[in-house]
């Protein structure tokens, strides 16, 4: 019997004690599915903690992968680069925008000074709350005038009464008032002594201009309403004022059936023009070196051609022709005291549209009179006009499309003669000076209280 190897002997019982080893305890079978679901929980936590860690320290590793100074050179040019580029877009836009805009108020301009610039407004007007009416008092005599600073911050009045008001449109109250003058007191105070009729400012807001039944014509530095200087020449009642737009150039007419021109930042006078049969009653101008005039029982609208020294005469109304104003560059607005209101273009001689009794009669069955038409006033480049009367309202109408039609809108309320009638530049409101008698007319009259300043505001939705 062949001896067995000893290290093969060996190598068995290692085998088998390995294998009892491996022999699995025998567990009970309630336990072993606690066992079970215990380790399937346990691996579960181990892989939900283990992949964040492995992601964490790849990002590390990323990190830690330092970037050369050529990459990092050629990463901050190509971000330099996109500024660059959103920059050169966001100024492109912007270029393109204001393009647009200069284009927008180019054509705006042209058509502005060709006279066909017509903003569609009037069908958002509203009529105003009696409560909307803001209501001014100060002087102790019928206003005769007023005028709104271009910024439309301030509002200078005049009166019977020879005193000027300043206001601040905001507030209400009297920032300034320039007094009557007294004959012989001049080196203390000067002021006008007689009726002031009309008034005017310049486009920049700088000279104020007043003129009176004592045919003198006073300039004020609008801003503090120190007095300037005076011009004389006219030989009866200044009715008219009107700075040329952005120029120092100023119009003056008058009773003596004249027109004037003056330089106000020279303090000279230029020249002086010749035409109406009867007194000159309005005047207003725009930027071109013209202005227009109301001829009084002449029964004539005339525009006046300055630098050719020549003028247009229009006819249309059958009475006398009282206030007027220009609404474009070649259209105005004119009233007369037989009720009537005209529509004009500048290349016709007749009327382009004319409202008979534009605000209605007065007096007995049998005597009616149409109210007397004493102030007009046109919104600049717009559809929208305004009239006055002593009919106890102010009326507001809507021009159609070249100004061919005159159609009623609405009336405000206000008692009293309409002495004058001013929108705002913006316009945002309007401002109607009233008194118990027209600007012209003495009557023997009791007064009683102060005469009333009318702020409309609030016109538009």
């Amino acid at each position: 019997m062949a001896a067995r190897d000893p290290r093969k002997r060996q190598r068995g019982a290692s085998a088998s004690t390995a294998a009892a080893g491996r022999k699995r305890r025998k567990v009970p079978a309630g336990k072993e599915k606690v066992w079970q679901k215990a380790g399937s929980k346990l691996n579960e936590e181990i892989s939900s903690d283990s992949e964040p860690d492995v992601s964490e320290n790849k990002n590390e590793a990323e990190e830690e992968i330092e970037e050369t100074p050529q990459e990092k050179k050629l990463r901050l040019a190509k971000l330099y680069l996109e500024q660059l580029r959103q920059q050169e877009e966001e100024k492109a836009e912007q270029e393109a925008f204001e393009k647009d805009l200069v284009a927008g108020r180019l054509k705006e301009d042209v058509l502005e000074q060709k006279g066909k610039l017509q903003r569609q407004i009037a069908n958002s007007l509203q009529p105003p709350d009696i409560s909307d009416i803001k209501i001014l008092r100060g002087h102790q005599l019928p206003i005769t005038c007023l005028i709104i600073s271009p910024d439309d911050k301030y509002i200078f009045s005049a009166s019977k009464d020879c005193s000027i008001i300043k206001w601040d449109v905001e507030s209400g109250k009297k920032l300034h008032v320039i007094h009557r003058g007294k004959r012989g007191a001049e080196s203390s105070h000067v002021g006008h002594t007689a009726h002031i009729i009309s008034m005017a400012v310049s486009s920049d807001g700088k000279f104020l201009a007043t003129g009176d039944r004592n045919k003198l014509i006073m300039i004020w530095e609008a801003a503090t309403c120190r007095h300037l200087y005076k011009f004389t020449g006219h030989r009866d009642t200044v009715s008219g004022l009107s700075f040329r737009k952005g120029t120092h150039q100023l119009y003056s007419a008058s009773h003596d059936r004249s027109v004037k021109v003056w330089n106000v930042a020279e303090n000279a006078y230029v020249e002086t023009l010749f035409g109406h049969q009867d007194v000159i009653t309005g005047l207003d101008s725009l930027s071109r070196e013209c202005c227009v005039t109301s001829g009084g029982r002449d029964g004539t609208v005339r525009i006046w051609k300055i630098a050719e020294e020549s003028q247009l005469v229009f006819y249309g109304h059958q009475g006398s022709i009282d206030c007027i104003q220009l609404i474009n560059e070649e259209h105005m607005v004119s009233g007369a005291d037989d009720g009537s209101v005209a529509l004009w273009g500048l290349s016709k001689k007749k009327p382009l549209r004319v409202v008979k009794h534009a605000h209605g009669f007065h007096g007995t069955q049998g005597l009616e009179q149409p109210f007397w038409i004493s102030s007009v006033a046109g919104l600049l480049n717009s559809d929208l006009v305004a009239t006055g009367s002593h009919s106890n309202s102010v009326k507001l109408w809507k021009c159609g499309e070249g100004f061919r039609k005159l159609e009623l809108l609405f009336e405000i309320p206000l008692i009293g003669f309409v002495n004058s009638l001013k929108f705002a530049n913006s316009g945002n409101f309007l401002v109607a000076g009233v008194g118990q008698e027209h600007r012209y007319v003495q009557m023997n009259s009791i007064y009683i209280g102060k005469q009333p300043l009318h702020i409309q505001w609030n016109l538009w939705s």
